[in-house]
């Protein structure tokens, strides 16, 4: 069996190693840590939870010891674009583990905290300089970092990227690096786009894969709860009570949602907190924090938070909203079972999301278990309040003041045919389907507003 002795990683680096959980290459860090080595160009596929920043972070750490000389003021040898906070925070503290004990500087820019003093932290250069896009663009036009003499670039979830609208960024970036460099993408899905940016920014890559595009962790056991959408905060409630005390991160489509949903979950007894853009970097940071050290329980996230939570001890992902882009439900619920451990995905599916649900099975190549009621009518689906239509709605339980009360209207006023407080979320009454539940919805509907 592979070793990172045996890939021929610096002596300094195994050092560090020794007092990580690392213990033996993942298959992707074992195909991409040679290639890196030899200074090729690489474009690397893995599930979520599979360790690309070791991929990418050993060899090039194992790249820039070799150097041996500082890197002069405001420059840096070595980017790594992401599209988030988050996954920011999280590769620069595996760097830090993985530099222990060496010269290596490692630094972090990024939105919502303060640009004077991330200036500062360049003013002597860095090896490693962990950014997002908009931060790193600030700097740049500022003059307090050079890309002159950056000979590494790296972009992990370049797919994200797209989603985010990052692509005028990059290009922006990349014109003032060098075009003799080392270039590494790294992502879990591989939409149409990514090919073309692996094919304007790549030179002659070799591609590393191991999963098909867009499969998620294989030890995440998943589902789906067809559910009205003004009985969803309900149906929540229940679930999370069947497993007290145990990590759970639930998915809000909307930063107005998901602080209204946790507002509601914590009036509910729950220990919980909510991230997403709007929140600065120290609060986000803070809330992370607590749910890392088992403070909070459960943690309400728009997508922003897909990529980059890394922890351990999450078992439970709520897709509380369907995603409307599919390639963000594998990154949703790649979020538990990481490291080869084991975890669960429920996503709530209402009338008007049969079409999010439809387009992520399509990604799958597989339909999802039911796990209650069964799917929407053509009827109901074309009946479901379109985007606006429904604005203002919160969610059930807000609008009585007793918990246990019953659900509320859905939408429009339309009474809710949705599951009563207390039944099993496995008893809900489908609202247009009937009997045995059927896989082949009669129609498709655009997606509403929802959370």
């Amino acid at each position: 069996m592979t070793t990172f002795e045996a890939l021929g990683l610096s002596p300094k680096i195994l050092k560090a190693l020794e007092k990580t959980a690392l213990k033996q290459p993942t298959p992707i860090q074992a195909q991409a840590i040679p290639q890196i080595m030899q200074g090729r160009d690489l474009m690397g596929l893995a599930q979520t939870g599979t360790g690309k920043t070791a991929a990418f972070g050993l060899p090039l750490l194992h790249r820039l010891l070799d150097i041996g000389h500082p890197p002069g003021p405001k420059n840096i040898r070595a980017l790594i674009l992401v599209p988030t906070r988050e996954l920011a925070t999280q590769i620069k503290d595996n760097f830090l583990t993985f530099t222990q004990g060496t010269a290596v500087k490692v630094v972090m820019v990024v939105g919502g905290a303060s640009v004077n003093r991330q200036a500062q932290s360049l003013l002597k250069g860095a090896d490693v300089l962990v950014a997002t896009p908009g931060r790193l663009i600030d700097l740049i036009e500022r003059g307090d970092v050079s890309l002159e003499k950056c000979g590494y670039l790296v972009l992990d979830e370049a797919d994200h990227m797209l989603d985010m609208g990052f692509i005028h960024s990059l290009r922006r970036i990349a014109k003032h690096i060098p075009l003799k460099r080392q270039t590494l993408m790294f992502s879990a899905t591989m939409p149409k786009d990514i090919t073309e940016i692996a094919e304007t920014y790549l030179r002659d890559p070799v591609k590393v894969q191991v999963a098909p595009p867009g499969k998620p962790a294989e030890k995440v056991t998943q589902g789906v709860h067809f559910i009205p959408n003004g009985d969803k905060a309900r149906l929540l409630e229940e679930y999370l009570k069947k497993h007290p005390g145990e990590a759970a991160l639930v998915f809000s489509r909307t930063k107005h949602g998901a602080d209204k949903l946790a507002k509601v979950l914590a009036q509910w007894g729950f220990r919980v907190g909510a991230i997403h853009g709007n929140r600065s970097q120290n609060q986000r940071d803070r809330i992370l924090t607590e749910f890392r050290q088992g403070e909070v329980d459960v943690l309400v996230a728009t997508d922003v938070a897909a990529r980059g939570i890394d922890i351990p001890t999450v078992r439970h992902v709520y897709n509380y909203d369907m995603p409307n882009v599919p390639e963000n439900y594998v990154h949703r619920i790649g979020r538990t079972a990481r490291a080869g451990a084991e975890g669960s995905s429920l996503s709530f599916c209402a009338p008007a999301e049969m079409g999010e649900l439809q387009a992520v099975e399509k990604l799958l190549k597989k339909s999802l278990p039911v796990l209650g009621g069964a799917p929407w009518a053509a009827d109901v689906v074309a009946a479901a309040p379109k985007p606006g239509q429904n604005r203002g709605q919160r969610p059930q339980g807000q609008r009585g003041p007793r918990p246990g009360a019953g659900p509320g209207k859905q939408g429009a006023g339309k009474p809710s045919s949705g599951p009563k407080p207390a039944a099993r979320p496995g008893a809900a009454r489908p609202q247009g389907g009937g009997g045995t539940p059927s896989r082949r919805p009669g129609g498709t509907g655009g997606p509403g507003r929802r959370g």
